[in-house]
């Protein structure tokens, strides 16, 4: 038996490559997607669960108490109660659960008023209980999507939602109230430390 000559010897062709490249393509392609789908499905329950779930639950409470969660005095504004204790009390069927989170993320949710000379309700969300945490860039992306799909467009600045820069004033997580800030800014990663949600009135 005689070896075989080195010319006898078969690699592979340029089309088998071309064709290992276009499997490792889509294999990549279907990756990316997915992990697109993973955090969109994430930014979508972000605003249902941080704030469609807590507008519904204040509302849900005035309806059935003529006050908000948090307004012991009947005022009309938010403030000077204890919101979990009066969420609690309505005894809601799908009542918000706070922190809500969501993979490596957790998001705090408060209510309050923004502090105002006529103050007016909102509803806070925070990356820490005791809002004092700067939102990085990725966390961020969650707030900017909640401000397109309330406001249409991305602004910190302007519109029912806006982006908040100075920890904002008496944060007591175990009443989930905090009065807000009037010190808006746009958003901006390593500066914004809460996002401020009009959803009683207009600002």
């Amino acid at each position: 038996m005689t070896p075989k000559s080195l010319n006898s010897q078969k690699g592979f062709t340029l089309i088998e490559m071309a064709i290992v490249l276009v499997i490792i393509g889509l294999i990549l392609g279907a990756v990316l997607k997915g992990q697109d789908l993973i955090q969109n499905a994430r930014i979508k329950k972000f605003i249902t669960d941080a704030g469609k779930k807590f507008e519904v639950a204040a509302w849900t409470v005035y309806d059935r108490t003529g006050k908000f969660p948090g307004d012991a005095n009947g005022d009309g504004i938010i403030g000077d109660g204890n919101a979990t204790a009066d969420i609690n009390n309505a005894n809601l069927n799908n009542p918000p659960i706070n922190p809500v989170n969501l993979g490596s993320y957790s998001f705090y949710v408060f209510y309050g008023n923004d502090g105002g000379t006529n103050p007016k309700n909102v509803i806070i969300i925070c990356r820490s209980s005791d809002c004092n945490t700067k939102f990085d860039a990725a966390s961020l992306q969650y707030l900017k999507s909640f401000d397109t799909t309330i406001d249409g467009v991305s602004d910190g600045t302007d519109g029912n939602v806006v982006g908040v820069n100075t920890t904002p004033t008496n944060v007591d997580y175990s009443s989930w109230e905090a009065n807000g800030t009037i010190t808006y800014g746009d958003w901006t990663a390593g500066t914004t430390v809460a996002l401020q949600y009009y959803f009683d009135a207009k600002p």
